[in-house]
């Protein structure tokens, strides 16, 4: 059930062997932030549309089309390894690490520590991946959910309300901050969240459903608050939507 409070953005990590490609590991904070060519930026466009669209092959296939040593090719090679459960997606991040995209390099990191259930690894990567990009709304999501895994809540809060401020049009902040608002059986803010961030009946079903696992179960049926109904949804992955 704890599974189920582990931030809409962190699968679980599986593993699969390297098949004989370039051992990751070698090329650590080798990764060029040269600028994309025309034809590179397009593929790379292309890669990040199937993954959003949740074709992880096919995204994976485009981006084996480009050189390894960019940094931009490495991270979303790193995401969708990741989001298939492969162990190839670890080295990757850790080759991003000292880059130009070392926040995403520590980011990943946590999310892959955090599916494993280990908070304190998790709590150390995106610690450092929020001082490396502090205006990332995903990695503050994320460090906030880790917190509310160790039931932090005020850290929690703190970092759930610096995720929506920063997008206000990303739903995933907004759905884990209800959760905690019902862990603490304070349905009144809950009701408020839910109608200034405009979430769906589905969206409140799954705070609901994470507070309860939390430990603390949400008080009955007739007590939930009116959800507004709203187009905005979960991005695929379950995940931090889109992200890099």
């Amino acid at each position: 059930m704890k599974a189920m409070i582990v931030a809409t953005s962190l699968l679980l990590l599986g593993g699969c062997a390297s098949n004989g490609q370039v051992p990751w590991a070698a090329l650590t904070q080798s990764a060029s932030c040269a600028k994309l060519s025309s034809e590179q930026e397009l593929a790379v466009n292309l890669a990040d549309e199937m993954a959003n669209d949740g074709k992880l092959h096919a995204s994976l296939a485009n981006l084996q089309n480009l050189p390894d040593n960019l940094a931009e090719v490495r991270v979303r090679k790193a995401r969708v390894y990741r989001l298939l459960g492969r162990n190839e997606a670890e080295p990757l991040y850790r080759s991003l690490l000292g880059s130009c995209l070392a926040a995403e390099g520590e980011h990943g990191l946590g999310q892959l520590a955090a599916a494993r259930g280990d908070n304190g690894q998790a709590q150390a990567h995106l610690q450092r991946a929020a001082r490396l990009a502090p205006t990332n709304e995903k990695i503050r999501n994320d460090l906030g959910v880790v917190y509310l895994n160790q039931l932090r809540i005020e850290d929690a809060r703190f970092e759930f309300l610096t995720a929506i401020e920063l997008k206000q049009s990303e739903p995933l902040a907004a759905i884990n901050l209800v959760t905690l608002l019902l862990y603490q059986d304070n349905w009144k803010q809950a009701a408020e969240v839910v109608s200034q961030a405009n979430l769906n009946p589905q969206q409140f079903s799954q705070a609901q459903a994470r507070a309860e696992a939390l430990g603390k179960p949400a008080t009955t049926t007739a007590s939930v608050p009116q959800v507004a109904k709203g187009s905005t949804t979960l991005q695929p992955e379950a995940t931090p939507s889109k992200e890099r």
